[in-house]
Formats: structure tokens, sequence, C-alpha cells
């Protein structure tokens, strides 16, 4: 069995990648995405959004980091990918999922899979490109306002050489509504040679289960779940007891120290908060906590509150 973290743009950072890798025995993180329009992009864009090439593509706790890429030609997507590899890259991936209308309205994420032709020819442009023995893969949905293309999205990634390919199972239009198409998936992997990764509602070390009994598959990507029980991969992988609020609320803490002291200190705000509506799902104490903290907007009080709150459980 494999555990993927997935690629959630605005979410997943570097930071939060080395604190959920280091409690988390995952076999892959996949980066937020790497925008291509028609330029390379420069190396420093790169270790910004990806530090851990500076380390092997390794996380901290040595957990292998692979580059994602967003855009719409193939050449552009090409030459990245090199780029991407040759930084340290362990392997690139292509998004053809992201829902969001800034990134559709430019052509890129999703709003491909309204064109397999497209998705074929970005993902042989990249699999010509780089060197064989570094994987070359790509994250689809179902469709983009319905599914009845979701096959030939995925023979197109295939046969333009893809090393695997993950798929969030819903359409653009489902958004992340519940519930996840699995059996969609179980049709892929029943018809393409190469390895499909499920992602779509693991909530729970019985919703991977369930993931995998449906679809046959061995792998499964990981992305709200992960952020709403920290350990989920452990969870799933050792049969690791879910973390109690106790110990989320530490990481919290652990997480808020390293954007204090990061470059991101500004949007830390935006960041907790958005942290805490994932983490609502699974811990009542964050509802409760939430709500107190929700009024504040600088981080200077956001903080305090937090502290306060850890050092009552202490």
């Amino acid at each position: 069995m494999r555990v993927i973290l997935a690629p959630m743009e605005g979410v997943v950072d570097d930071h939060m990648r080395e604190i959920l890798s280091a409690i988390n025995p995952f076999d892959l993180v996949v980066t937020e995405f790497v925008r291509v329009v028609n330029q390379l992009i420069p190396d420093k864009v790169f270790y910004k959004l990806c530090p851990e090439l500076l380390h092997q593509g390794l996380t901290a706790s040595g957990t292998p980091v692979r580059v994602q890429l967003l855009g719409q030609e193939p050449e552009w997507m090409a030459q990245n990918a090199i780029r991407a590899i040759e930084l340290g890259s362990n392997g690139v991936d292509a998004n053809f999922g992201c829902p969001a209308k800034t990134v559709n309205k430019s052509k890129g994420g999703a709003v491909l899979l309204q064109y397999p032709e497209n998705i074929y020819s970005i993902v042989k442009a990249m699999r010509d490109a780089v060197p064989s023995e570094h994987p070359v893969t790509a994250k689809i949905r179902l469709g983009y306002e319905d599914k009845s293309l979701f096959m030939e999205n995925a023979l197109a990634v295939y046969e333009a050489g893809a090393t695997e390919l993950a798929i969030h199972a819903r359409s653009k239009t489902d958004g992340y509504k519940p519930p996840a198409y699995w059996e969609y998936i179980t049709e892929v992997r029943q018809r393409l040679p190469i390895p499909v990764i499920a992602n779509g509602e693991i909530w729970n070390a019985a919703d991977a289960q369930r993931c995998m009994d449906v679809t046959g598959c061995d792998s499964i990507m990981i992305g709200r779940g992960a952020i709403s029980l920290p350990n989920l991969g452990d969870t799933i992988k050792t049969g690791a007891t879910p973390f109690s609020w106790q110990q989320t609320l530490s990481l919290l803490m652990a997480y808020t120290d390293k954007e204090l002291n990061g470059r991101k200190s500004d949007y830390y705000p935006s960041r907790i908060k958005q942290w805490f509506s994932y983490l609502n799902r699974q811990y009542p104490e964050a509802d409760t906590l939430f709500r107190e903290l929700r009024v504040f907007k600088t981080t200077e009080e956001i903080v305090k509150v937090l502290q306060h709150a850890h050092r009552s459980l202490i």
C-alpha cells in the first residue's frame, strides 16, 4: 500500500509538508502547482514553492517530494518539467484537476478535461522531454461539467506515456461535495496497465480501506482528510491511534512557530483559520476554539488565543 499526500493549492505548503511528513509514513508528497504559461520558470520560483529541492527533493524527515506543474502549452510544460527534474524533484506531475475559476479561465487545470487530445499532447511532451528513469505523472478529475470523458482522459494520460495516474473521483462541477464516485476509478484501473491512485472522500482508515476495496487500487492520495486528521496517513498505513486534540493543538503550535519564523507570517491569520475549517470536522474542540479566535484579525491576537488554549491542556 502507498499513501500519498495530495497537492492542495494554498494549503499544503512546505511548512505543512514538513510537519505532516514528520508524523506520517507518506510514500510521496506533491507540491502546490507551479503555474506555467509561456516561459521557463526562474529557478527561484521553484525553490520558493519547493525548498525541498535544496535538500535532494526530500522533506526534513526524508519523504520524497514531487513538483506539480499546471499549464496548457505542451512545449513550456515540457521545458519546465525538465527544469524541475534538474533541480532535484522526484519526478514531475501535471495538474488537470484544479477547479479554481481563475485557473480554468486561463485554460489550465480541470478545464482541459474537456479536451483529451490536449491532455495527451501535454503529457507526451513532458514524457518525451524527461529522462525515462524519472516518473512523469498526472492528476485528473472525472471530468469538467460531467463525467462523460473520464475514460478518454485517463487513456490520454496513459497513451502519452505517463508513469502513473491519480484520479480525484469527482468532476469539476461536483467540486468537493460528497460522495466520491470511486466506481469510475475501478473502471480505469481495470483498463490501464499503469498504477492508478485513488483520491476523494478519504477521512479515516475505514474510508481508505473501502476505497481500496471498491477501486482495487493499492495506492491512495489523501488531501482534506490529512488536514482534518493530521496523522491520517499513519492510521491508514500502520493502524496508529488517531491524534488527540491535545496532540493536534501541539502540532498547530509547531506550525505557528514555522509560519512566524518564515516568509509567510503575513498570511498566518488566514492560513490558521483555513486549517481550523478542516479540523472542525474531526474535533469538537476545534469548533469551540475557532469560535473564539475567528473574530481576531491580527497574528498576535490569534497566537495569544492558541497559546492560552495549549497551556490549558498541558
